[in-house]
C-alpha cells in the first residue's frame, strides 16, 4: 500500500479550493435569482459587492495554485481537465491552453491508461471508494514519463453526487530513481555481505554484535543470526604468546571504549561446534559525521588451514635439520654410544616424546640388548636384555614393521608389559625395527606418558630416525672391524719389520741388541720433540730398518774384524742407497724411509749418502743420529772398548753444530732418563 502523505500546504491549497467552488456555487445561484426577478435592486447591488469579493477570492486562489510547488488538477467527471496550476504546467511541458478541455488521460502513458480508466470512472460514479492516494507515471510533451504521487479530493454537488475531482501531485521521479539505486545498492551490499569469503560482524556502540554474515558464522560455528557473544564465555588465545584473552580484553573492547583506530590480532579460538581455529582479527570503528563512536566492524579470517600448513612446513624444516645433524653425527662420531645417545637427544625433542631407547640385537644370543636411552626415571633400563619372545621391540624385529600401542594400560597382553613400563607410568609406545641391507640391527622405541594423535608426518620422521639409527649401529659396527683389522694389520706390520731387524742382528753380530735399544730411544726423544702418534710408528719402523740396507753390503766387508780400506768403506757406504732401494718400493714404508736412508748425514753437510746440510735432513733421522752414536760408543765393540757416559756426553757435545742438530743434542742432554 502507498503512503498517505501529510503534506500540510497541499492539504491547505484543497481545502482553500473547495471553499473557492463553494462561493462559486453561491454566487452563481445569486445570479439564477436575480434574473428571476426574485430580488430587489439593494440585493442585487449588495450581491454585485460579493460577486467582486467572489472574483477576488478567486484570483487570489489561482495565485495559490501557481505558486504552489506541487502540481494540482481539476478534472470533470468526463476525465476532461477543468483547472491545472502552473507547476503542472512545467511538469508536463504545455500551456494552460494545451491542457485544459483535454482528457487528462491523454497525459498519460498507453499502459496507464488501460490500467486506470475504468477504476477512474467506477470512482467518478460512485460505485468503488475512491483512492485519496496513490502513484501514477504522467507523459510529459517531450514523450519522458515522470512519476507523480497524486492527493485527492472529490468534489460534490449539494445533494452529495460527485461532480469532479481535485488532485494534488508530488513529482517523485527522482526520489523514486534515488530510493530504487539505494536498494540496488543495498541488494549488492547485502550479497557482499553474504558471499565475502571472511567473516564479518557489525557491532553497536556498546559492543554487542548485531549481525554476522554466513562466513563468520561458519568459522565460529555459531547458530545462523546469533552472534558468538550469545552464547556467553568462549576461549581464545593470542598468538603466538599463548595467553588467553580475557573478556574486557578483546580488541572490539578497546576500539569502541578506547577510540583505537584499528586492532589486528591472531588469535586461537575454541569454536562452538568444538573445533580448534585460528583465526585473524581486525577490528575497525563505525563513526558519525562528528567522529563519534558508533559501534564496530570485526573481520575474522579463518586461517586454521594455512596455519597448519606452515606449521607442517616448520615441523619439515625442523625434522631435516635434525636428520641433517644425525648425519654428521654418525659421520664424525664413531663410538657407537655417543652417537646413539645424540640420536636420541633429537628423537625425544623432534617426535615431541618423553623417552626413547635402542635396543641393539644380539644375534647369538636372539636376545635385544641395551643401547641407549633418553628420558627415563629410573636406570633400570640400562639393564635391559630380553628375549625376542617377551617383548613388544621382540615382536619389531619377528615382524620387521611398526608396533604401536596407544594405550599400554588396556594392553590385553600383560606379558609385554613390564615392570619397567609400568613403574615409568608409560601410556604409549611405538617401536621400530632398525633394518639395513636386510638385516635387523636392533629397535628404536619411543614412550609417552599421556595419550598422542600422531600424523603421517610424525610416523614418518620416526621411520627416518630408525633408518640413520640403522646407519649409526652398521657404521659403528664396520669401523670397529675397520679398527681391528687396522690392528691385526699393524701388528703385522710391525712383527715382519721386528723379524727383518732381528735377522739384521743375526748376521751381524757384533750389533746384537743395538736395533731394540736405539728404537727405544729414538722413539722417546721424538715424542720428548712433540711428533705425533703417527709420526712416531713411522719413526719406530725407520729405527728397527735403519741397517736394513747392510744387507747389500758383502759379509766379507761387513763382519771384518779389522779397519776397512777405503775401499771397502765406500761400499759399506752404499748401505742407504741399498735401503732406499728396498723399502721405497714398499708403500706404507715410505713414511719409515727418512732414518734408513739419512742417518748417516752431518748437520755440516759432510754425511753421506747424499750430503744433506742442516734441516734438509729429515728430523727423524737427525734425532735418531744422536742415539745411533751414543749407544754404539757405549757399546763393545772387536776393535775397541765401549766408552764412558762423561766421554759418550762431551763427544756428542763437541759434535753439535758440525755432526748432530743442535737442538735436538740439548734435548737429549736434558733428558737423562733417555739414555
Amino acid at each position: 500500500m502507498p503512503k498517505k502523505s501529510t503534506s500540510r500546504t497541499q492539504k491547505q491549497l484543497v481545502a482553500e479550493n473547495e471553499d473557492l467552488r463553494a462561493r462559486l456555487d453561491e454566487a452563481e445561484e445569486t445570479l439564477r435569482a436575480i434574473r428571476s426577478g426574485k430580488v430587489d435592486g439593494e440585493q442585487i447591488f449588495t450581491l454585485k459587492q460579493a460577486e467582486d469579493a467572489l472574483q477576488k477570492e478567486q484570483g487570489r486562489a489561482q495565485q495559490y495554485l501557481d505558486i504552489a510547488g506541487v502540481m494540482f488538477v481539476v478534472l470533470a467527471t468526463d476525465r476532461k481537465v477543468i483547472l491545472i496550476n502552473k507547476k503542472g504546467c512545467e511538469i508536463l511541458g504545455y500551456v494552460e491552453q494545451e491542457i485544459v478541455g483535454r482528457s487528462w488521460f491523454d497525459f498519460l502513458p498507453q499502459d496507464e491508461k488501460d490500467r486506470v480508466a475504468g477504476t477512474f470512472d467506477q470512482v467518478m460514479a460512485g460505485e468503488i471508494e475512491r483512492m485519496e492516494y496513490f502513484e501514477n507515471p504522467i507523459l510529459t510533451k517531450s514523450g519522458q514519463e515522470r512519476l507523480i504521487a497524486w492527493h485527492n479530493s472529490m468534489l460534490t454537488d449539494e445533494a452529495g453526487r460527485i461532480i469532479g475531482v481535485v488532485s494534488s501531485g508530488e513529482d517523485i521521479t527522482e526520489r523514486k530513481r534515488a530510493e530504487e539505486a539505494l536498494r540496488n545498492r543495498e541488494g549488492m551490499l547485502q550479497k557482499i555481505f553474504d558471499i565475502l569469503p571472511v567473516g564479518l560482524w557489525l557491532a553497536d556502540k556498546d559492543g554487542k554484535l548485531l549481525r554476522g554474515n554466513p562466513a563468520g558464522v561458519k568459522i565460529w560455528g555459531a547458530e545462523p543470526q546469533v552472534s558468538p557473544l550469545e552464547y556467553g564465555v568462549f576461549k581464545a588465545r593470542r598468538l603466538p604468546s599463548g595467553e588467553e584473552v580475557a573478556p574486557d580484553d578483546w580488541a572490539l573492547v578497546h576500539t569502541i571504549r578506547d577510540r583505537v583506530t584499528i586492532v589486528d590480532e591472531l588469535l586461537e579460538i575454541d569454536a562452538f561446534d568444538g573445533k580448534k581455529k585460528t583465526i585473524l582479527n581486525f577490528t575497525a570503528p563505525v563513526l558519525d559525521a562528528r567522529g563519534d563512536v558508533q559501534g564496530a566492524i570485526v573481520v575474522n579470517q579463518d586461517i586454521t588451514e594455512r596455519k597448519q600448513a606452515e606449521d607442517r612446513i616448520r615441523r619439515q624444516l625442523e625434522h631435516l635439520t635434525a636428520l641433517s645433524v644425525i648425519d654428521r653425527v654418525i659421520a664424525a662420531i664413531f663410538d657407537l654410544r655417543l652417537s646413539l645417545s645424540e640420536i636420541l637427544n633429537l628423537t625425544t625433542k623432534e617426535l615431541g616424546v618423553d623417552a626413547a631407547d635402542i635396543l641393539i640385537l644380539n644375534s647369538n644370543s636372539s636376545t635385544l640388548e641395551y643401547g641407549a636411552e633418553r628420558g627415563f626415571r629410573a636406570t633400570a633400563v640400562r639393564k635391559t636384555q630380553v628375549r625376542l619372545s617377551e617383548s613388544y621391540a621382540g615382536r619389531a624385529v619377528l615382524e620387521r614393521h611398526l608396533i604401536q600401542i596407544p594405550n599400554l594400560r588396556n594392553e590385553p597382553n600383560n606379558l609385554f608389559v613390564t615392570p619397567l613400563v609400568i613403574d615409568e607410568d608409560f601410556v604409549c609406545y611405538y617401536g621400530v625395527p632398525l633394518i639395513i641391507k636386510g638385516q635387523v640391527k636392533g629397535v628404536l622405541e619411543v614412550y609417552h606418558r599421556t595419550s598422542l594423535e600422531p600424523d603421517a608426518e610424525w610416523f614418518g620422521f620416526l621411520n627416518a630416525l630408525a633408518g640413520r639409527v640403522a646407519i649409526a649401529i652398521e657404521n659403528a659396527t664396520l669401523f670397529e672391524n675397520l679398527q681391528r683389522s687396522n690392528s691385526e694389520l699393524t701388528m703385522a706390520y710391525d712383527a715382519t719389520i721386528e723379524g727383518w731387524s732381528q735377522a739384521m742382528d743375526l748376521r751381524d753380530k757384533e750389533t746384537e741388541g743395538h736395533t731394540q735399544r736405539v728404537t727405544e730411544m729414538t722413539v722417546k726423544l721424538a715424542g720428548v720433540l712433540g711428533l705425533s702418534e703417527a709420526e712416531l710408528v713411522q719413526v719406530r719402523w725407520g729405527a728397527l730398518l735403519h741397517d736394513i740396507g747392510k744387507m747389500g753390503v758383502p759379509d766379507g766387508i761387513l763382519l771384518k774384524p779389522g779397519p776397512l780400506t777405503d775401499e771397502e768403506w765406500v761400499a759399506m757406504k752404499k748401505h742407504p742407497t741399498f735401503a732406499h732401494e728396498m723399502l721405497a718400493p714398499i708403500r706404507y714404508l715410505r713414511l719409515a724411509l727418512d732414518i734408513p736412508y739419512c742417518h748417516h748425514e752431518k748437520w755440516d753437510g759432510t754425511g753421506y749418502p747424499r750430503g744433506l746440510k742442516g734441516t734438509q735432513i729429515p728430523l727423524a733421522a737427525r734425532i735418531f743420529a744422536v742415539v745411533d752414536v751414543w749407544d754404539a760408543l757405549r757399546s763393545d765393540r772387536p776393535y775397541r772398548l765401549a766408552w764412558s757416559e762423561e766421554k759418550v756426553r762431551e763427544h756428542i757435545h763437541i759434535s753439535s753444530g758440525t755432526h748432530f742438530d743442535p737442538q735436538v743434542v740439548e734435548v737429549f742432554m736434558q733428558n737423562p732418563n733417555l739414555m
